[in-house]
C-alpha cells in the first residue's frame, strides 16, 4: 500500500503536472502505472494463481502501448482506453477489499482507503480526457489551452476538483456525458469518506483492542 500511495503522489504531484507534453516522461508514467499494478496483484493477491490471472491485465496494457508506439490506429486509442478503465477498476477493487475487510486498523489500511480515493480521480481523469479528444464539446476549458493544446494534468485537476466537490468554475462540464461522469464523481466523493469512516467505526467497535 505504501509502494502504491508513493508511486501515486510522484505521478499525479510531479509527473503530470510538470512534464504532461515530454514524451519520454509520458513514456516513464506508463510504467509507473505498470508497476503500481503489479504492485497492487502482487500485494493483495490471495493466491499465486490469482495473481497469475490478474497479470495477464497489465501485460495486454504493455503489449498495446509498444504497438501505438509504432502503428496509429484510431482503434487502438479506444482499446487502450477501455483496458485503462479494467485496470483501475482492478486497482480500486484490489485496494477496497483490503481496506473494508475485517481485521485490525492499521496504517496500511489507511493508507490504501487514501489510495483508493486517489485512483478514482485518475480514474475519471482519463475518462474526461478520452470524451473530450473524441467527442467534441463535452468540456469548455480556459481559452489558454485553445491552441497548445489541454495537457493531461488539467482532466486531473478538474476530476479532483469534482472528486472533492470543490469546483472553481473555469472547467465546465458542457454534454451529458460529462456532466453525468461529474455527479457520479461527486456523489462518490461525498459518499466515500462517510462509508470508510463508518467501516472503521464498525471495526474499532467491534475489536476494542484496536482503539
Amino acid at each position: 500500500m505504501t509502494s502504491m500511495f508513493i508511486l501515486l503522489c510522484i505521478s499525479n504531484f510531479i509527473v503530470i503536472p510538470f512534464f504532461a507534453h515530454n514524451e519520454t516522461i509520458q513514456f516513464i508514467v506508463r510504467g509507473i502505472w505498470f508497476v503500481l499494478l503489479f504492485t497492487g496483484i502482487l500485494t493483495l493477491s490471495e493466491n499465486r494463481m490469482q495473481m497469475r490471472k490478474l497479470s495477464v491485465i497489465p501485460i495486454f496494457l504493455v503489449i498495446i502501448s509498444i504497438i501505438r508506439i509504432f502503428i496509429d490506429f484510431e482503434f487502438l486509442n479506444y482499446l487502450d482506453f477501455v483496458i485503462d478503465i479494467f485496470v483501475f477498476g482492478l486497482m480500486i477493487g484490489m485496494v477496497l477489499i483490503k481496506v473494508f475487510e475485517s481485521g485490525m486498523i492499521t496504517i496500511h489500511r489507511v493508507t490504501g482507503s487514501i489510495v483508493a480515493y486517489m485512483l478514482l480521480g485518475d480514474l475519471w481523469a482519463i475518462m474526461y480526457q478520452f470524451f473530450y479528444i473524441n467527442v467534441p464539446g463535452t468540456l469548455q476549458v480556459p481559452e489558454i489551452y485553445s491552441q497548445a493544446g489541454v495537457p493531461s494534468s488539467v482532466f486531473l485537476y478538474f476530476s479532483f476538483t469534482t472528486l472533492t466537490t470543490t469546483g472553481y468554475g473555469e472547467i465546465l462540464p458542457i454534454h451529458a456525458i460529462t456532466r453525468t461522469l461529474s455527479v457520479i464523481e461527486q456523489l462518490i466523493g461525498v459518499l466515500y469518506p462517510v462509508v470508510l469512516i463508518g467501516r472503521l467505526v464498525s471495526l474499532v467497535t467491534n475489536n476494542p483492542k484496536t482503539s
